[in-house]
């Protein structure tokens, strides 16, 4: 049986309840992925742009960085990675992450929240940022899904 890690960004606290319920439903050990500058409600304002997240996407080799390095991702074999959806995309801390340790060999299973996109672009933009590792684009986790409907999904991914 593989080791399994839920890492995940939340800025709002969206995605932080999904992956706890995820990582309750995979048996997976759980890690935040904190900004070493937090965000304010004033930097994720999406409509105005001069704010810091707006910023940080509007340039694509920004790395915000992160408040620490202890994922300990060389222990696990399939890593979970959620984040909120920001402009199509994940946000750039995700690249600062998957950028900050070796994920060769492993799979990476995606899964976001959103207020009304898709994945978009996510997979191939995150690709590059973790070369030798298996990515794959999970689920959209908006509506707070419960530990039994989380686990029926992780049945069908043949991990």
């Amino acid at each position: 049986m593989s080791k399994k890690l839920v890492a995940y960004f939340s800025a709002s606290g969206v995605t932080a309840a999904a992956a706890k319920n995820l990582a309750e439903a995979a048996g997976a050990d759980l890690y935040e992925i904190r900004p070493e500058t937090p965000y304010t409600q004033a930097d994720l304002n999406w409509q105005d742009k001069n704010a810091r997240s707006t910023l940080e996407m509007q340039d694509k080799s920004f790395r915000p960085a992160m408040a620490d390095k202890d994922a300990k991702a060389a222990d696990y074999d399939v890593v979970f990675l959620g984040f909120p959806i920001w402009w199509y995309v994940a946000p750039t801390i995700i690249n600062t992450f998957l950028e900050a340790y070796d994920f060769s060999g492993k799979t990476i299973v995606l899964f976001a929240t959103s207020g009304g996109s898709g994945f978009g672009k996510t997979l191939e933009n995150l690709k590059p940022s973790a070369p030798g590792a298996v990515l794959r684009e999970g689920k959209l986790l908006n509506g707070r899904p419960s530990v039994s409907e989380l686990k029926k999904w992780l049945d069908g991914l043949a991990l």
